[in-house]
């Protein structure tokens, strides 16, 4: 490599392009350095310092936005990032869902004597390597950012130490994660030893690399080693997605995490593996499509059957959402498929997993609430008359699950609504049967849980209720706690109503 060479790629060096992912790493730092200065952990401090700190970053992103969103495609550090509207409008998603975290666990950890600097800690770390994760423009990058998003939910999936669950959780996701990655990093191996590979015509410099790494693919699209590279590949993303058949993990640890990281894995890291297989599938594997269309397909078919289906009969809520979550899966990659062929397919994706941050945060954050006594084995007779008990919960309850079931007027129906058209554009005429079935299985047990809790109300005053014992209440909602609920309710009525809001904005 020459200097003109070493100059082009230092010129590229923006950190000022990184600073979201300076700021959480330095916020980090800053909890870390409290806790040495403040020894008996306030957690009211520490959660000051952590929302607070994320409030005004997402502040000046969002202004920043305003100010002019941006465009085009940017590559830095070599190569090593590229930076597009899509890229931008995550890292503002994940730093939401960072946000929503932390004010769970903070009702999460009051009720537990748990080390707690650490989970906000790790919370920021996490969201940094997400951001990076979905700006990754070369296979070295990608792997180290989903291994520290790994790394970090072992610790958070297994955090409440005391629980058998959560320690079982945490046992279960090490060995499913160190099989996806495993599946991974094979995968690189293969494209990268193929992809460079002197004997073979149009061998590139550097087959890590996405563009380079296309040009080759595109050249040998039926070569065998790129074949199975790219299906290992596949499979180690489809591990983070939850997708059959790589979802067997899913429902176990759901329900023995915390449930505020039990949030984050249902929606941040979801929509981090879900736009990195778009970035894969329409970038270095784009000239694949002619396998990847089918088999993508197939799976998004057989990932939305399964996850509506096992989460018909289930009584653990948790498991409802963690089976109710591979079916979104489902859709997700429904989005992909038709994001092959459709354009604007990638923007109903981002919309829809807006709708599924609002709805998704505000059952847990409902479950979080009434968790303080019990954690992993809630079950549907546990809402028994809440909407009687506590009339806030159950309507932010209901707002939620209606939104994930895609009923009209909220913003889940729009998501929907947006990703079908997309795949009947695309021509996915199977796939979007099977989604529609998806969605009207999915009603049975969405509202299942919201009979419990509300249409109950007028069995159990004539003494028809449950003999199970109803969750202890909340010792008390604060005005945080309220604002947090209402506001998760109204967002996803805004954008039932009035989807330009968030389509204006991000310019999708």
């Amino acid at each position: 490599m020459n200097l003109e060479a070493f100059q082009k790629i230092a010129a590229s060096n923006l950190w000022g392009n990184l600073l979201p992912e300076i700021y959480l790493v330095a916020l980090c730092l800053l909890l870390l350095v409290f806790e040495m200065v403040f020894r008996r952990q306030d957690l009211l401090l520490l959660f000051r310092v952590a929302l607070w700190g994320q409030v005004l970053l997402l502040v000046l992103m969002g202004l920043s936005y305003f100010g002019g969103f941006p465009s085009g495609r940017e590559e830095l550090f070599g190569g090593l990032l590229v930076q597009t509207p899509l890229t931008e409008t995550m890292r503002l998603f994940f730093l939401f869902g960072s946000l929503l975290v932390s004010y769970l666990g903070t009702r999460f950890l009051r009720a537990r004597n748990l080390a707690r600097t650490e989970f906000f800690a790790i919370t920021l770390l996490v969201t940094a390597a997400l951001m990076l994760l979905v700006q990754s423009n070369q296979f070295v990058l990608l792997f180290v950012a989903l291994e520290t998003v790994t790394v970090g939910f072992y610790v958070l999936v297994a955090y409440a130490r005391t629980s058998g669950y959560s320690l079982e959780a945490g046992l279960k996701y090490l060995i499913m994660g160190a099989l996806s990655s495993g599946l991974l990093l094979f995968g690189i191996v293969l494209l990268y030893g193929v992809a460079g590979s002197p004997d073979l015509a149009g061998a590139v410099g550097d087959p890590l690399h996405f563009p380079s790494l296309a040009q080759f693919i595109a050249a040998h699209p039926d070569n065998t080693l790129v074949l199975a590279g790219s299906l290992l590949v596949l499979s180690g993303i489809a591990f983070k997605v939850g997708a059959v058949p790589f979802q067997i993990w899913i429902p176990d640890v759901y329900q023995g995490a915390p449930t505020p990281v039990s949030a984050f894995l249902a929606v941040s890291s979801k929509a981090a593996g879900i736009i990195v297989l778009l970035t894969l599938v329409t970038g270095p594997f784009a000239a694949l499509s002619g396998w990847t269309i089918p088999l993508i397909s197939t799976v998004a078919v057989l990932t939305i059957l399964y996850g509506n289906l096992t989460a018909l009969p289930q009584r653990n809520v948790k498991r409802i959402m963690g089976l109710s979550g591979i079916a979104h899966a489902g859709y997700l990659l429904m989005g992909v498929v038709a994001a092959m062929t459709v354009d604007w397919a990638v923007g109903a994706i981002v919309f829809y997993l807006f709708t599924y941050l609002l709805a998704s945060f505000g059952v847990f954050g409902v479950m979080a609430l009434l968790s303080e006594g019990q954690d992993a084995d809630q079950e549907l007779d546990h809402y028994e008359d809440l909407a009687k008990r506590q009339p806030l919960l159950a309507a932010a309850l209901t707002v939620g699950l209606a939104s994930l079931a895609g009923i009209p007027p909220l913003g889940g129906f729009i998501g929907k609504l947006v990703l079908f058209i997309a795949a009947f554009q695309a021509g996915l005429y199977t796939l979007l049967a099977f989604s529609v079935v998806g969605v009207v299985l999915s009603i049975y047990y969405y509202f299942g849980w919201v009979r419990e809790a509300v249409f109950r109300v007028w069995r159990s005053a004539e003494g028809a209720g449950s003999a199970t014992p109803a969750l202890p209440e909340p010792r008390s909602l604060t005005g945080l706690d309220r604002t947090a609920l209402v506001g998760l309710s109204v967002l996803t009525l805004i954008l039932g109503v009035a989807p330009f809001v968030l389509t204006w904005f991000l310019q999708l």
